[in-house]
Formats: C-alpha cells, sequence, structure tokens
C-alpha cells in the first residue's frame, strides 16, 4: 500500500469572504488576509490554489512550504480521494523566486530551497490520491515541473509551457527530473536547451498533458476526472497509483513480477472481491474504502 505520511498540526486560516471554506497555513502568508495557498476540500475532492499572481505564482521556499502542508494535511483520511492544483492569474506559475537565488542568500539556502521543491514533486506521485493539474495559462520551469509531477494534468487552449532557465544562465536540471520523464527525450532536450515554450497542443501531443480544453470548460472537464476518481475504491486507487510508480523505474521482467503480485494482492482486497461480485451481479458496487482483507 502507499505509505502513510504523519502529517504535523498546522493552524488555518477562514476567509470569511468567500461561502467555501479556504485555508492556507498561517505561516506561510502573504499579508494577513492573503495567503500564499488556498485550500478547499468537497465530497472527497480537495483543491489547492497557488494564490499569488502578483509574483506570478513564484514557487519561493514559503510557497513551496505551504503547498507542502496544503498536500499532507489529513492525507491518509478516507475523506480525501483526489487533489486539484490550480492557480489564479494569468500564470500557473512561473517557477522559483529568482530573487532568493542570488549569492546573498547563500549556498545553505538554495540547497533548502531545492531540497524543498524535490520534496513537494515527489510527494505528489507518492502520496496515495491522485493529484490533478488544472492549468489555464503559463507554467514555466519548476512550474512546468509541477505539471509534470502531477498524475493527470488539464490545461486550457492557451496554456503553454517552457524551461527557459538556460536563458538566464540557471539551467532547468531538477524540472528536467520531472519532464524527461514524461516526454520523450529529444523534446525535453530542446526545451531544456532552447527554452521556447510549447503549446498546448504540442504538450498533448508529446504527453506532457492528459487533456487539452477550451477556457470555458476547464473547470467543468477537471471536476469531471475528479468525479469519476471519488467512484472508485480509495485503497484500490492508492495500490494502483503505487504499484505504477514502482513499475515505471524497473526494468520490464521486474514490472511484471512486481505487477502480477499486486494483482493477487487487490484481488484479496475486500473491495477487490465486492467489484468483482457486482460485476457478475450486474450492480453496482458498494465501496468499503478500507484495507480489510477478504482473504489471506
Amino acid at each position: 500500500m502507499a505509505r502513510s505520511f504523519l502529517c504535523r498540526s498546522v493552524g488555518v486560516f477562514q476567509l470569511s469572504r468567500t461561502s467555501t471554506q479556504l485555508t492556507g497555513s498561517r505561516f506561510y502568508y502573504q499579508t494577513e488576509a492573503e495567503p500564499l495557498t488556498l485550500r478547499q476540500q468537497n465530497n472527497g475532492i480537495r483543491r489547492i490554489i497557488l494564490n499569488n499572481p502578483k509574483k506570478r505564482n513564484a514557487l519561493s521556499l514559503s510557497m513551496l512550504e505551504s503547498l507542502r502542508e496544503n498536500i499532507l494535511t489529513d492525507v491518509d483520511s478516507d475523506d480525501l480521494r483526489v487533489i486539484i492544483i490550480s492557480a489564479k492569474g494569468s500564470v500557473f506559475s512561473s517557477g522559483h523566486d529568482l530573487k532568493e537565488l542570488t549569492s546573498t542568500q547563500g549556498r545553505e539556502y538554495h540547497t533548502k530551497v531545492f531540497h524543498t521543491c524535490a520534496e513537494v514533486m515527489t510527494l505528489l506521485q507518492d502520496i496515495p490520491v491522485p493529484v490533478i493539474a488544472m492549468v489555464n495559462g503559463v507554467a514555466t520551469a519548476a512550474g512546468c515541473q509541477l505539471v509534470a509531477s502531477c498524475d493527470i494534468a488539464v490545461v486550457t487552449e492557451k496554456s503553454t509551457f517552457a524551461t527557459p532557465g538556460v536563458n538566464v544562465g540557471l539551467f532547468c536540471s531538477t524540472p528536467a527530473v520531472a519532464i524527461g520523464r514524461a516526454v520523450p527525450r529529444k523534446v525535453a532536450m530542446e526545451m531544456l536547451f532552447t527554452g521556447t515554450p510549447i503549446s498546448s497542443h504540442d504538450a498533448l501531443l508529446h504527453g506532457l498533458v492528459s487533456k487539452v480544453v477550451p477556457e470555458e470548460r476547464l473547470e467543468e472537464e477537471t471536476l469531471a476526472i475528479a468525479q469519476r476518481v471519488c467512484q472508485a475504491s480509495r485503497p484500490v486507487v492508492a495500490l494502483g497509483k503505487a504499484t505504477f510508480q514502482r513499475q515505471m523505474a524497473q526494468g520490464r521482467d521486474a514490472a511484471y513480477a512486481t505487477a502480477s503480485k499486486v494483482m493477487v494482492d487487490n484481488l484479496a482486497l475486500r473491495d477487490g472481491q465486492e467489484g468483482i461480485r457486482a460485476f457478475i451481479e450486474k450492480r453496482k458496487p458498494v465501496w468499503s474504502n478500507k484495507t480489510e482483507k477478504a482473504h489471506d
């Protein structure tokens, strides 16, 4: 099963001016009224919104720490089934805050920035629920890395993706980890060596994103995917996600050995047997959403 995560207790900030509960860690405010990220959850779907459009939703250290908190909070709760990450403004994320990467900050601070970023990106793939990027605008450098690290990405036709670090003297080596695992090698290398943006349709063609939709349908299409995820058994989805990530890092024969064992483990789950019985009996399954076993 996907590993459990122990989450720190964090304060939450209620934004009374909206009818939906939006929360942000108390440690990461831009101002008292504007947390760097917003979090809301309803019917199993958690929405995390990057909320610093004035700075192009740059992934500053504080933004990364806030994002990490909002990913990890109650991540093992049965009430959480899927996460959607989106952003306010015309830029999904411009990547790291370059003002944090000057010599003034020093090597130790720079190391902390990239360590935290790597932690956030790997969390997206290691947590037991699917993560969907909902993109309506520009995603560059670590912002493009964020999209590539999500399990699914739904984007608008006007969205663009780039790794322009080479043009400012900082090669996008860490974004390349996620992007190089999402698109063909030569596509990744052209993006990295030139910094030239690719369109949403080219991103779809090369496998960086899952779906391109008109701007007015972005919310609808993304929520439709999230709602479909919520209809499945949580432990089955968690097992499947963890296994997919593990076998993708293995050679063919080892991957088949891993996946075959997990299929047998899946069949032993109570929900695994419930799904088969429901299919045979021509009815909808009633999931327990528990990791209980039907047999050894």
